[in-house]
């Protein structure tokens, strides 16, 4: 058990780095942007992506699997990375994003294998990852429904509505991540809009919570795995670092 979950990390671990490289490569051949949130949310991607989703590449449209969407769909480089990495296109079909004709557009496609739901306009994903859970339920179908959340993207409404409306459903099968690294477009969290007691406050709209090191492989592997069945929506609020991974981005 012990070789097992050090296994599991080593390729989770793998991946973070792999996705960081691509990412990096795409966002400066493309002299494009948004290097210091995909960064932030590599390590959650590459928990995911190396075991905690019940995906299969070769077979994108099965109804059973689990549904991935990125909210924060500015940052989608990392996920492109992390799909490539996993098997759903070639990796150096990577080598197009951002230019003419391609579908690695800069904001999350949908054209692209393995991207549920196109996202740039935030607070969108949320609440169609919350439809998604529910048509799951009533269903009865075992899929889930995970969404990826930028904590500056919680100054959308649109956002705590889906957080009402999920615990009202008992909608167990949606699992939100956010990725709280502090740092959104004009400023600080704390400067735009202050969102602590964040953990607290979910927790009076009815959510499970568990709050972690975004950037620590066993936290991540232990909150995902840590949620079982039993009526109440689930949320891991990730601190991370804008830019991790590269000492003079990092916080900035």
């Amino acid at each position: 058990m012990i070789k097992e979950v050090s296994d599991r990390k080593n390729i989770s671990l793998s991946y973070a780095k792999n996705i960081r490289i691509k990412t990096l490569e795409m966002v400066y051949k493309a002299q494009a942007s948004h290097i210091g949130g995909a960064f932030s949310m590599a390590d959650i991607l590459a928990v995911l992506y190396s075991g905690i989703l019940k995906i299969d590449s070769a077979d994108t449209n099965n109804e059973n699997r689990d549904r991935f969407l990125l909210s924060k769909g500015h940052a989608c480089t990392s996920l492109y990375a992390a799909l490539a990495l996993t098997g759903f296109f070639p990796i150096n079909m990577l080598d197009e994003y951002g230019t003419d004709g391609t579908i690695l557009m800069s904001h999350a496609s949908s054209k692209v294998p393995g991207v549920e739901f196109s996202t740039g306009s935030l607070g969108h994903a949320l609440p169609v990852a919350c439809g998604l859970a529910l048509a799951a339920k009533r269903k009865q179908m075992n899929y889930r429904s995970f969404v990826l959340l930028g904590d500056g993207e919680l100054n959308e409404g649109s956002n705590w509505e889906s957080f009402l409306f999920a615990q009202h459903h008992k909608l167990d099968n949606l699992i939100v991540v956010i990725d709280y690294n502090k740092i959104q477009s004009f400023g600080t969290t704390a400067e735009v809009m202050l969102l602590d007691p964040l953990a607290d406050k979910l927790k009076a709209f009815n959510w499970e919570v568990v709050e972690v090191d975004g950037h620590n492989h066993d936290d991540l592997w232990y909150a995902f795995e840590s949620f079982e069945q039993n009526g109440i929506p689930k949320c891991v609020i990730a601190h991370t670092i804008k830019g991790k991974g590269v000492s003079f981005m990092e916080n900035k």
